[in-house]
């Protein structure tokens, strides 16, 4: 997923929670309630998901970078070389 595609759900789920004020407002009595907390609700679970996205791929991100810093490390030790073993000579 982008960076701009994750903006944009942030950004959708922002507009949710906008849109269940609005609704509340707009309708009223119980029902407008009933709708505002359930938009409100999803927009609310929808930002925490992707926060919880976002601390992932970063994770994932340190783990590839720790991951390649332990293959340079190793890089020079597998470009030694040996020398190859002495062979005996018959007399």
């Amino acid at each position: 997923m982008t960076a701009r595609n994750r903006l944009r759900w942030f950004g959708g789920s922002g507009l949710v929670i906008v849109l269940a004020v609005v609704a509340g407002a707009l309708i009223g009595g119980v029902t407008g309630e009933a709708i505002e907390i359930a938009l409100a609700s999803v927009g609310g679970i929808a930002i925490v998901s992707l926060v919880f996205f976002e601390v992932g791929l970063s994770e994932d991100r340190e783990r590839e970078r720790e991951t390649a810093q332990a293959r340079e490390r190793e890089r020079p030790v597998e470009r030694i070389r040996r020398r190859p073993p002495l062979r005996r000579r018959r007399p």
